[in-house]
């Protein structure tokens, strides 16, 4: 106890306690906490289909009644359903792959899919930047793995080329939208390198899926890219995650992924609920991309005219502050102006880059935007 108290005291010295929000209700772009409304710019909802009442209302008249609100097992003994299947089939298709495996979230994905993959005597190449889940199913894997610095693909080759040859099979992996720079991973670079050096490429579009790109899927569609994982908890508003590959890759998934096999199954509700907005609601999904990418556009040449630079080229906007204790005074100033966006700290960013982790949504406004620009500015 005394080493728990004393790791506490720590975080809290160092300003990275954490605490969990009293978060009351969410309306479209809004956030209320501790009966304060805020303007949000901290969700993932990108296309704010999690508050569209409209939408939940339809579906729920259609397709409630005969869905049970529990799947009460792992689907592997009596936790599946034709809801499923006809999920994992439209998913497939939305990504152009032979098939999908349904998880119950991103990080139960990530770290399944890559400890399931890789044993002893494999190898593993990572982007340094890649999700805390991709991490720990390296962790949990028994392979080796080396980390390249972010986006550098030479560095990357280099590895490669000192260490391919010592192993058998080999994973190249890689977010496509990461996840706090909002910067993109060069997806034809990492094809041919997975080419070059006999790989199998692995590329996490949480934070594209539905939301960037020039199709749905997000930025790999079409591209020989072996294994994509996706979340259906941003963009889509729902919750859960997948996994799209070849039949063999799900099939051995389904036999090795221990995040999937022994875990007990999403409600069949909130499956139907994904794959009714994926089919039924997909031009919805599309205007609701539209928009989201007008105003991205807008926003990145506001801060091209203030002269502000960044690595993003996509609706997650960082704002690099640097220290623990000036990010969260930034933060706490914002939010008596009426605008949420939390500190982003260590270890979810490197030390020393504490940020505000601006993310855009479809229903944010650009005045919005602009008014938080000159606020930290001032």
């Amino acid at each position: 106890m005394d080493r728990i108290r004393e790791e506490l005291e720590k975080l809290g010295k160092n300003n990275q306690l954490r605490s969990i929000p009293n978060i009351e209700s969410k309306s479209d772009g809004k956030i209320m906490i501790d009966g304060i409304e805020y303007i949000n710019f901290a969700s993932n909802d990108y296309l704010g289909i999690s508050t569209k009442t409209e939408l939940r209302d339809e579906f729920l008249s259609n397709y409630s009644k005969n869905l049970l609100l529990s799947s009460a097992s792992a689907r592997l003994l009596t936790g599946s359903s034709t809801e499923y299947n006809e999920l994992e089939k439209t998913v497939a298709g939305i990504i152009g792959k032979e098939a999908a495996l349904i998880f119950n979230t991103g990080y139960q994905a990530n770290m399944g899919v890559v400890s399931a993959l890789i044993n002893k005597g494999d190898v593993i190449f990572s982007d340094k930047l890649n999700h805390a889940s991709i991490i720990d199913g390296m962790q949990l894997s028994r392979g080796k793995y080396f980390r390249y610095k972010h986006l550098d693909y030479e560095n990357l080759e280099k590895l490669l080329k000192e260490n391919r040859a010592d192993y058998k099979r080999a994973l190249i992996i890689s977010e496509s939208v990461f996840s706090m720079d909002g910067d993109v991973a060069d997806i034809d670079r990492l094809i041919e390198l997975k080419n070059k050096y006999n790989c199998i490429l692995m590329v996490d579009e949480a934070h594209a899926f539905c939301s960037h790109g020039n199709s749905l899927a997000g930025i790999c569609y079409g591209k020989d890219v072996d294994i994509i994982t996706a979340t259906f908890g941003k963009a889509v508003g729902s919750f859960g995650a997948f996994c799209a590959s070849n039949k063999e890759i799900i099939t051995y998934l389904i036999n090795k992924a221990r995040s999937f096999i022994f875990s007990t199954s999403i409600p069949p509700l909130n499956i139907a609920w994904s794959n009714w907005l994926l089919t039924e609601q997909k031009n919805y999904i599309q205007e609701q991309k539209n928009k989201l990418e007008h105003l991205t556009k807008a926003v990145h040449a506001s801060l091209r005219l203030r002269g502000i630079e960044t690595l993003s080229k996509t609706h997650i906007i960082p704002i690099v502050i640097g220290s623990n204790e000036d990010t969260v005074k930034v933060s706490e100033k914002l939010r008596s102006l009426g605008y949420y966006i939390p500190a982003i700290r260590p270890p979810t960013v490197p030390e020393g880059s504490s940020r505000l982790r601006i993310s855009l949504t479809a229903d944010c406004k650009l005045e919005d935007f602009e008014n938080i620009l000159d606020s930290i500015q001032k």
